[in-house]
Order: C-alpha cells, then structure tokens, then sequence
C-alpha cells in the first residue's frame, strides 16, 4: 500500500505543466487542461475573441478586451450561415473567436511552431469547431498538437452573403472573410508567446475553401512577415471556383431575393445595408435543383472572393511575387472531382446505369462553356484516348470523376506549385496526391480519395476514436502528423521532430517531384510529373483557345478560368 501511494504521488507531482491563467492584449483568458498521457497534457482555450463584433461588411476591428479572467471552455457560435439542408440559418454576427491547443510535458512549452487552421465549406457554411462525429469536432486539434509538438489554432471568419457579397468597387469592396482571417492570424502573431508559441514561426493551413483561402492569404501584400509557411489542401486561388469576376450582378440578384432591386445602384445598396442579415443569409444559398441537367457544379460557387484591389490587389497568378518569402506544400485528393461529378454525371455512382459518351461530353461542355465547342472536342480526345474501342463502364465513370477533379483542384494546384517555385526567393515548394481508399460506404470501387476525407487523417482521428479505425488508417495518420509538422517546424517535410517513412523531395522549377500520400509510403511513393498530360493539356492546349463572349447576366457565375492563368508561366 505504501508502495502504491508513494507511486501515486511521485505521478501527481511529475504530471505535465499547465499554463493556467494567460494575459492576451485583451485580458486574462482561462482554459482547460487535457491529460494525453503519462507526462503529456494539452491547454486548451475555446472561444478567445480576436476582433470585435463586426458591423455589416466591415473590416473587423479590435476587440474593446474584458475585465477579470475569461473563462475559455466553450466554442463560441459560428458566423451566420445557412445550416447544411439550407432550408433555415444557424450562427450569429458574433463570431470572431479562435481556439487554441497548446501540448504539455513536465515543463511549460516556448517557441513551439504553430500551425493556424481555416476550415472549408465553399465559403457558405462552416466553422472552426465543424463536424462532431464520435466524439470532438473533425477541426478538435489535441492529436495534432500532442503528436507533432505543435500549437494549433482554429479561427472562425465570416461566409457567404455576410462574409463574402461585393460591388466589385469601394462601395462594397467584400473579401470579408478573408480580413477576418487575416485579423485571426495577426492576433495569433501578437499574443502566441504567452501561449508558449513563436510568434516568427506560423504556417497556415486549410482545405478546400479553406485551403484557397490560406492561398489568398499567401499572395496578398497584407501577409508579408505576418507568418512563414502555407500548406493548401484540395483548393489554391487558381481553382476555377475560387474567385468571382462579376460580383455586381451576384449584387443585383441578392437583392431582388431579399426585395432591394432598384435601377439607382447606390439606392440598391442603401436599401441592401438595412436589410435582415438572416435574409440575405438566405438569399446566398445553393439551389442545387437549378443546376441538374442544365451546367455543372462548379457554377453554383458564387459568394466567393473578389479582385478588390486592396487585399486581392490582381489576377491571384500576377500575385506569386508576394509569396516569395513563403515556404509551400500544397496537393489534392485523387478523387477531390467525384462528390461533384456525381451530381453533374448522377450515372457514374448508379451501379445498373452507364455513362455515355454523351454525358462526357455534356460535362467537358458545361466546363469549358468560355471557349465555346472547340474546347469540348479536344478536351474529350484528349480524356477518351485511353479507353479503346469498347471501353468497361467503370474506366467512362472514373474519367468522369478524373475530368472534375483535373479542372477544379489539380491543374491549378499544379499551375500555383509551379508559380510558387518560379518566383521563390530561398523558400521551398512541396507537392503531393493523396489517394488513400475512400471510407465511406456505397461508392464503386474505383473512387479513391474523396473531397475532405484527408482531413480525418490530419487530424488524428484513428487515435482519437480507435474503434472505428483499422491500423492502416493509425499508420496514415501518423504519417500525415510528421510531415505537416515537421514542415511547420523547418519549412522541410522530411525534417523535424518526427521521423517519417521517406524523405519527400522539393519541387522545383526545372523538376517536379510528388509524394502519393497513403497507408504504405515506401521510396517508390516519390514520383514526378503528376498527370503531367492532363495538366500540359489544360495549360497550353486549352488556354490557346479563344474565349467566346457573352452577356453580364450569363457571367454571374463566371470564375477565374484555367485558360488564363499560365500567362507568367515559364
């Protein structure tokens, strides 16, 4: 017994450090400390305020502080948005609040790195404490921090018509959201020390929408020496989908939603500023109903970033200048196109179904409607040159899904890895394809890696919740935390603290290496020139093409197109 108690106490008195009480700009803030393991916590602190309640499209602005100790255990709302069926709102206009996760052992943490996370959710919905499935949120950052010995943050921002509505000049100048970032990340740089963090070594990371986003980031004069490196999963500022070029007629359509059409612009605007913002809420959201069988996916992204000429001062492929100083790991899913081709092509996920001919090139159509039917032609040679005269039913599918994820996610990752590198000054580029088996139940076969389902894996799902995870998925996660870690740590993902399966080359102007990301990482994982047909394809051979015209009500839609952007490639 007395064996046993001595044991107990020489636990409780070697148990790992806890911050307690922490002084930010605003005030003291108080967390909660989480016991990882033997000699191992982690601080927690959810829902710190970054910035003030914003006004109605607004830069945010400082947060006024608080008196006494804030006690920060809860996540705060999520910025107002329409909930996942879009048939109502969630979320409030007070939502600019970050979490904080801060690993532990016998002494307190200094100078960690820290890694700063933007969610995804197309700019319309979404939150820094998204998703609780089996326990915490899909975005909780224990594992994270814990196994790669990083501080993780999460940040809240505006989206959809609160975060993201524009004029396309002064008068409604939007990127809300992306100031709202970018005030949680300059927080972040201001008061991490007392958290234990090194305010000189950030990295932002995000996914989809939120990987685009820390791209925007990374290319806007705002950033420099705000933070160090850039990992964009599944989306860069390049993607099709990522920036809206005609935000004056998106304007105009809010506003006959919400009863604010008026010829005089300035009365329009006027009556859209007193407006209730659960209406224009509303009146952001996605009908999906109008696009089946009549265009594709991709046209339905309209609340998203602008070319404001302040914080997106040009076309994001004129911008890479500014991200010279960045170091950047950037990749996709190898299925990132099939959630979306699926509701293009509905035939390529019905098992008794085939896809025709027809329905490739109705997709290809509805893609490349800026170049008009030539583009549908070359295009289809170029995806069909590999399926001979009868081809199986499955190889039409997964061409379908190859085609959606090539024009929104790949080739402009590919186009952005390659500007990075070109413009880099001593800063180092990475590239990867994840492709693990897809988990989720009822796809066909061929379907890899779906949209978003990296993030499980990041994330440190397989350790959290265990029972619902094989040892594979244990080895892929564990993977996933060295690299991003080291590569937050010294800017090389093969180097850091934690040891890793192979050393994953740089990618460089004159070579481009890529790591295929799964459960079995051997050297054979490091290839170069990812589908490097399909990219040559989009780069030259489409872009070449001449746009066709068409008026400013059809453009509403319209986004930044692959046929622009290599005009500073090499």
């Amino acid at each position: 017994m007395l064996l046993v108690l001595l044991f107990g106490v020489c636990l409780n008195s070697a148990s790992a450090a806890k911050l307690g009480v922490v002084q930010t700009e605003g005030g003291q803030v108080e967390g909660r400390s989480h016991r990882m393991g033997l000699f191992r916590s982690l601080d927690v602190f959810k829902g710190v305020p970054f910035a003030d309640v914003p006004g109605k499209w607004e830069k945010p602005k400082p947060h006024p502080g608080w008196s006494g100790i804030l006690k920060a255990d809860k996540y705060r709302d999520r910025c107002l948005q329409v909930t996942l069926l879009q048939t109502k709102t969630q979320g409030s206009n007070d939502c600019l609040y970050l979490n904080i996760f801060v690993p532990q052992g016998r002494k307190l943490s200094t100078n960690l790195p820290v890694m700063v996370y933007l969610f995804g959710g197309a700019f319309l919905l979404g939150a820094s404490n998204d998703v609780a499935i089996l326990g915490d949120s899909l975005y909780d950052g224990k594992e994270l921090a814990d196994r790669g010995d990083i501080i993780v943050v999460t940040v809240n921002y505006r989206v959809g018509t609160m975060g993201f509505l524009s004029t396309g000049d002064a008068r409604l100048p939007g990127n809300y959201g992306l100031w709202d970032q970018h005030a949680g990340i300059s927080w972040v740089r201001r008061n991490i020390a007392a958290f234990g963090g090194n305010p000189d070594n950030i990295t932002i990371f995000g996914q989809s929408a939120g990987a685009v986003s820390a791209s925007f980031q990374m290319l806007s004069p705002y950033s420099k020496g705000l933070f160090r490196r850039v990992i964009s999963q599944c989306g860069v500022a390049l993607s099709p989908w990522a920036l809206q070029k005609n935000p004056m007629s998106l304007t105009k359509k809010i506003a006959r939603k919400v009863g604010c059409w008026r010829s005089d612009e300035d009365e329009m605007l006027a009556c859209l500023k007193v407006s209730d913002p659960v209406g224009l809420t509303m009146a952001g959201k996605i009908d999906v109903l109008l696009i089946l069988g009549k265009g594709v996916v991709m046209d339905l992204l309209e609340l998203v970033p602008v070319i404001d000429g302040d914080f997106i001062p040009d076309e994001p492929s004129r911008l890479f200048h500014n991200a010279a100083q960045f170091d950047y790991m950037a990749g996709v899913n190898s299925m990132d196109g099939h959630m979306f081709a699926g509701v293009d092509v509905p035939s390529i996920n019905k098992k008794n179904d085939n896809t025709t001919v027809e329905d490739v090139r109705g997709l290809l159509a509805g893609l490349t409607k800026e170049k008009g039917t030539a583009a549908v032609g070359s295009a289809y040679s170029v995806y069909s040159s590999h399926w001979g005269s009868a081809p199986e039913p499955a190889v039409v599918k997964k061409t379908v899904a190859d085609i959606e994820t090539d024009f929104l996610f790949l080739v402009p990752t590919q186009i952005a890895l390659q500007l990075h590198a070109n413009n880099a000054r001593g800063a180092r580029t990475y590239s990867y394809l994840f492709n693990m088996k897809t988990r989720i139940p009822g796809f066909p076969r061929w379907v890899e890696a779906e949209h978003a389902e990296d993030l499980q894996y990041l994330f440190g799902k397989p350790f959290a919740t265990p029972l619902v995870y094989f040892p594979r998925h244990r080895d892929l996660s564990g993977y996933m935390i060295a690299y991003w870690t080291n590569f937050a740590r010294t800017g090389d993902p093969s180097t850091g603290e934690s040891r890793v399966p192979v050393p994953w080359p740089a990618f460089t102007k004159h070579h481009q290496p890529y790591l295929t990301i799964n459960h079995k990482i051997t050297k054979s994982s490091i290839s170069y020139d990812l589908r490097s047909e399909y990219v040559s394809y989009w780069t030259k051979t489409y872009s070449s093409l001449p746009s066709v015209r068409r008026g400013e009500e059809e453009e509403v839609c319209s986004s930044s197109s692959l046929g622009v952007l290599t005009e500073y490639l090499p």
